[in-house]
């Protein structure tokens, strides 16, 4: 007999609205390329992405497939839901909720992408893969606690999917690939050790929580431990309305992305921002934009204003902040309020 675990709700998380912000703007648009949040322990961040998971309503999925496609997306199938299509046969579509899959620290890089045997496929000339965590992240999220604790080369190996929606694998001349198209949420304690600059500046996003220093907020923070504790599924009811609406307002987002419009100067301000604070290559520039662009979806607009583009700076460019040895690197927020001040000042004359 299986126990159903009421799962902490996302609407009662007190505070830390940068990692919730962030946690929803990556499940609007997964090709964000994933949030790093860093902090201590004990500020609720393993609690908001199984809470964001749960949030979301159940998706259709190919029932029989490792890959849990989707029965409606022929761009994003795996090579055999897609030949099962073309033939003409009919998928079985089974409704499931999105899935928190982790990652443990001790992972080899064979777990993490699967492994091909080799000897099946000189003797029988056909691909046999045994599918690694990869293949159960595709359209879910994938939570990889203590991130800066992983070897570099499965952290690679995590971004490069992430980025391209593929995980790709080659031994001994034969390859295969599979769809893996997930969300990346990587947390770490600074004071445990640093993932290299090169590795920051892939993950798309970066928050830093903190324990709440107000001292009425800590209290509501133990009182709804409290109260959950003693009765999850009562608690738990208390905020199925504000669910439901923030639930409602992510699929309404997730369908008018692709309609959000930006003009050339708000390009023009990205990459004066970019500039000013001193980032190293395009990156920023890119996921500024493309985080405005969910931004606006996220708040039903249709276009890209400055303040979306100003929100998407203090998401984007804490990470990517140049750097020198033996020195922290601090994002001067003021320094970005004030060019998008004066764009907007200049916008009126």
């Amino acid at each position: 007999m299986s126990i159903k675990r009421t799962v902490y709700p996302f609407c009662a998380i007190v505070g830390q609205d940068n990692m919730k912000k962030a946690l929803i703007l990556n499940v609007i648009n997964p090709a964000l390329g994933g949030v790093l949040i860093r902090g201590e322990k004990g500020t609720a961040k393993s609690t908001a992405v199984r809470a964001l998971a749960h949030l979301l309503p159940e998706m259709n999925q190919v029932a029989d497939c490792i890959f849990g496609c989707d029965p409606l997306d022929k761009s994003s199938m795996c090579e055999s839901c897609l030949t099962r299509t073309k033939n003409g046969e009919a998928l079985p579509v089974v409704a499931k909720k999105m899935q928190v899959v982790e990652l443990p620290v001790s992972a080899t890089e064979d777990r993490v992408v699967g492994t091909l045997d080799i000897e099946h496929a000189i003797k029988k000339g056909e691909k046999k893969f045994e599918p690694g965590i990869l293949a159960r992240a595709n359209r879910n999220i994938l939570y990889v606690d203590e991130v800066n604790l992983l070897d570099d080369h499965v952290v690679d190996v995590l971004l490069d999917a992430a980025a391209m929606g593929v995980n790709n694998i080659e031994r001994e001349g034969v390859s295969y690939s599979h769809p893996a198209k997930f969300i990346l949420v990587g947390t770490m304690n600074p004071e445990e050790g640093d993932l290299r600059p090169q590795l920051l500046d892939r993950f798309g996003l970066a928050v830093d929580v903190r324990a709440e220093s107000d001292t009425e907020q800590r209290i509501e923070v133990v009182k709804r431990r409290l109260e959950y504790e003693a009765n999850p599924a009562e608690f738990a009811s208390q905020y199925n309305k504000q669910q439901a609406e923030l639930a409602a307002r992510i699929l309404q987002a997730k369908q008018k992305l692709n309609q959000v419009k930006f003009g050339e100067r708000i390009l023009e301000l990205a990459a004066r921002i970019s500039i000013e604070i001193g980032v190293d290559g395009h990156r920023a520039d890119i996921n500024m934009i493309k985080t405005a662009l969910t931004m606006a979806a996220f708040a039903g607009r249709s276009e890209v204003v400055p303040a979306d583009v100003l929100e998407a700076a203090a998401l984007v460019l804490p990470h990517r902040m140049r750097r020198r040895p033996f020195e922290e690197s601090i994002l001067e927020f003021s320094k970005v309020e004030e060019i998008v001040k004066e764009y907007e000042e200049r916008s009126i004359a």
